[in-house]
């Protein structure tokens, strides 16, 4: 050691007092028990007090043929330490995320966890049931996009341009309305597409996705689903109608049930009618409710999709799904069909 004119003792760059540092260092940097304590010693043996940090100042002292040898001695002493400070670092970092994650470990067997099974939606099954009791007739079923032109939805069934249900309070127009695209208001559509598409006879089932501007309510929804059936063929008459109802009925509401027509009138057929369910399980006693309507298929639809009336006849009926389901489960409010409660589901199990 030397000393400055204060007095104060200065470290000489010699092997001795390099190794001595890094020694010291090495001693500290095991020493450290966690990473806190490293820190520590990383400012006293590596930071600007360290005593390395005293051997390098001195570099400035040194003749200028011994700078390179001298230079290099600190430097390799400096890296040295700083590499072992690192590796302990590391080793350190992990004992203590191993350490903390040992006392935050759960024990999962302690409680097991049961997965919730979910279930299909009971809309889409009685959907797919429906689908079934047509599919084993011979029918065929039909798809169709529920964004649709107005001509499709409305021109070629037959609909006046002045009747209500084209006007913006009933139906959803879509933006910009000269293009007249609708959401569908029914799965007519598809029939219509059928008779164009398809060749003659024709026996399909239409189900799918329409959109109305109704109230959100227990009887009432925007969006609700629907099925159609269309048949044209040659020789068709109301009691082929009949006949195809009464079956999907029974098949539906047990071998008792049957339909009945009542008089009204739709624009895309002709003669129409209210079709009536007798439910001979309904809560609280049998009774005829209505489910839908129904009729024979108006000539002027059969033209707008070149089928010639006086050779070919149909007829046509839609029910909406949401209602079957309600009386057929008893659902008293069809706002639980399309609010996502799994619970609604569960109750149904896999069959409806």
């Amino acid at each position: 050691m030397s000393e400055t004119p204060e007095n104060t003792p200065v470290a000489v760059i010699t092997e001795e007092n390099v190794g001595a540092a890094v020694q010291a260092a090495f001693d500290a940097i095991a020493a450290a028990a966690d990473t806190a304590e490293l820190k520590a010693v990383r400012a006293a043996h590596a930071g600007e007090g360290s005593p390395i940090a005293a051997l390098n100042a001195q570099l400035r002292h040194v003749p200028k043929d011994k700078k390179a040898e001298f230079g290099k001695l600190v430097g390799q002493a400096r890296a040295r330490v700083n590499q072992a400070i690192t590796a302990r670092e590391a080793q350190l970092a992990e004992a203590e995320t191993a350490a903390r994650l040992e006392a935050e470990r759960i024990d999962i067997t302690a409680v097991p966890q049961r997965a919730r099974v979910g279930a299909r939606h009971p809309i889409s099954l009685l959907q797919e049931q429906i689908a079934d009791i047509f599919v084993g007739m011979g029918w065929e079923i039909a798809e169709g996009p529920e964004l649709e032109h107005e001509w499709f939805n409305f021109d070629a069934l037959n609909f006046d341009v002045d009747h209500p249900a084209r006007q913006m309070q009933d139906t959803f127009f879509v933006d910009p309305v000269d293009r007249h695209l609708v959401m569908r208001t029914h799965t007519s559509p598809v029939q219509v597409r059928s008779m164009l598409e398809r060749e003659l006879p024709m026996y399909v089932l239409c189900p799918g996705r329409v959109y109305r501007t109704d109230e959100f309510d227990a009887t009432h929804l925007p969006v609700f689903t629907q099925f159609e059936g269309l048949v044209v063929d040659k020789g068709i008459t109301m009691a082929h109608l009949k006949g195809t109802l009464d079956h999907a009925a029974k098949v539906l509401f047990g071998p008792e049930a049957k339909t009945r027509f009542r008089t009204n009138y739709f624009p895309f057929t002709e003669p129409s009618a209210e079709l009536d369910l007798w439910h001979p399980t309904f809560t609280g006693g049998a009774r005829w409710i209505e489910w839908g309507g129904c009729g024979m298929v108006n000539p002027n639809v059969l033209r707008a999709a070149g089928i010639d009336p006086e050779e070919y006849s149909g007829f046509a009926f839609g029910m909406g799904i949401e209602r079957t389901l309600m009386f057929r489960s008893d659902v008293q409010d069809m706002r639980d069909m399309a609010e996502g409660d799994v619970r609604f589901s569960e109750q149904f199990g896999m069959v409806v």
